[in-house]
């Protein structure tokens, strides 16, 4: 007895002296918790300033890029800048002001950088460093030339009055005035040059970074987005009409590369790239209409014209273009079915060819369908059409030999007399048979149809082995 109670206040002792360790051990982790969280909060409430590239044309996917980079922005509320470089020569309207109206209502100045040096803001980006909170150059930079490109600018006749210039069209003035409007609404809301901005627009004038400073086109020069930031600190601004300051003294640059969305986007809506698919999808629904299979080339088809389709939405087509093109493909089709002694196929690679180089409604070169990428499919698609289709369509003709299709109408060889009930023999095999008329040894007769396995015979067109040569 004595032993046992001497066990158990040993063990006793044991738990009541691990108590301490374990609730100190318990308080450690916890303060470790604690100082975990606060290290992660300290990290979110940091300020960074997101650092954006458009680097090339802007197009659907530089614009995809900003606008949803400049949302996801405006949700946090430890961004107190957002930094954007230019190196443009220009780009689609549509992609142009849905980044302005993505610029316009943020809650977050943006500061617009032409850089690196050599850089230039040109046609699209002029219009974008005006609708920027801040805008500013690099030196060795330019922006300006900012009229449409489907609008010639203003040249001398020919004529002996060399002086007198050629009167625009009613569409042409439309559009030019509309593009003047738009830049000196931007100019007006942040304050800068209208004057410039509208000859810009109207006369193509470019200027280098210090003459924009002093015509007050943009607000500093910089030569980097760090030496933008340090020039920014403290500096007011106003946006939404409120003036605010920038404090931006701990704030650090976080660079914000466009995603595998804008990558893919980018990619598909390159001109090049969306042509080749839609072709892809043309012909793999043709191959798959007139030789049905596995389904491979169907299911290849019809997935990459319906991503041609989304790239073209995106893309400014010209839908004259299409139809021409369709044209041409259907008449190169008529040629592989219905000879034609090349009718057909030569007016088909004619429109092929036209409807490819109108595709895009654009005279920008980066959305341009490259030429000698259209003279090599054109080629291909002749090939293609006018000889795979035609052999395929033409197999289709053949005599069918196999299957249940190729007993049907066939000559079979009858074993012994026999009348209702009997055997013949087809391609070697013995094959149950039925005739309403009596039928000879060795006599062929025409198979009529066929009903579970046994032949149905027609005896009316039935002839003798030893008249058939």
């Amino acid at each position: 007895m004595c032993k046992f109670l001497g066990i158990f206040c040993f063990f006793w002792s044991a738990v009541i002296s691990a108590e301490p360790a374990t609730s100190s051990e318990t308080q450690l982790s916890k303060q470790l918790v604690n100082l975990s969280q606060q290290e992660k909060n300290i990290t979110t409430s940091q300020s960074y300033v997101p650092l954006l590239t458009i680097k090339g044309a802007i197009g659907p996917a530089i614009s995809d890029y900003l606008v949803r980079e400049i949302d996801s922005a405006n949700m946090l509320n430890n961004i107190p800048l957002i930094i954007i470089t230019l190196d443009t020569p220009g780009g689609l309207s549509a992609s142009l002001r849905d980044i302005n109206q993505s610029i316009l209502n943020s809650n977050i100045p943006i500061a617009c950088l032409v850089y690196p040096q050599g850089a230039r803001a040109a046609s699209a980006g002029t219009y974008l460093l005006y609708a920027c909170h801040i805008a500013a150059m690099a030196p060795a930079t330019t922006l300006g030339a900012a009229t449409p490109v489907n609008i010639s600018a203003p040249m001398t006749s020919s004529t002996k009055n060399k002086e007198q210039v050629s009167t625009p069209s009613t569409m042409e003035k439309k559009v030019l005035n509309d593009a003047i409007s738009y830049i000196r609404s931007l100019a007006q809301l942040r304050s800068r040059n209208e004057l410039w901005a509208e000859k810009a627009v109207a006369e193509a004038a470019t200027l280098t970074a210090k003459e924009a400073l002093k015509e007050n086109v943009i607000t500093l020069i910089a030569r980097s987005p760090q030496a933008l930031l340090n020039k920014l600190d403290g500096r007011r601004i106003s946006i939404k009409q409120q003036n605010i300051e920038l404090s931006l003294n701990n704030a650090r640059i976080v660079s914000k590369n466009p995603d595998w969305r804008s990558q893919f986007i980018a990619t598909i809506t390159n001109p090049n790239i969306a042509y080749i698919l839609m072709l892809l999808g043309i012909y793999g629904l043709l191959l798959e209409f007139y030789s049905p299979g596995v389904g491979i080339a169907g299911i290849t088809g019809g997935i990459s014209l319906l991503v041609a389709l989304y790239a073209f939405q995106l893309l400014p087509l010209n839908f004259v273009g299409v139809a021409l093109l369709l044209l041409g493909v259907v008449l190169m089709l008529m040629e592989s079915l219905i000879p034609s002694f090349g009718v057909f196929g030569v007016g088909g690679i004619g429109a092929f060819l036209i409807g490819s180089i109108f595709l895009f409604d654009t005279k920008l070169d980066q959305f341009k369908v490259s030429l000698p990428l259209i003279g090599g499919l054109a080629f291909i698609s002749a090939i293609f059409i006018m000889f795979a289709l035609g052999v395929i369509y033409r197999a289709r003709k053949n005599k069918i030999v196999s299957g249940q299709e190729e007993i049907i109408n066939a000559w079979v060889t009858v074993e012994d007399d026999f009348i209702d009930n009997g055997f013949v023999f087809f391609n070697g095999e013995r094959w149950a048979a039925s005739s309403k008329e009596r039928l000879k040894k060795h006599q062929q007769v025409q198979v009529k149809t066929i009903n579970g396995l046994t032949l149905v015979l027609v005896p009316q067109t039935t002839i003798t082995a030893n008249t058939k040569e």
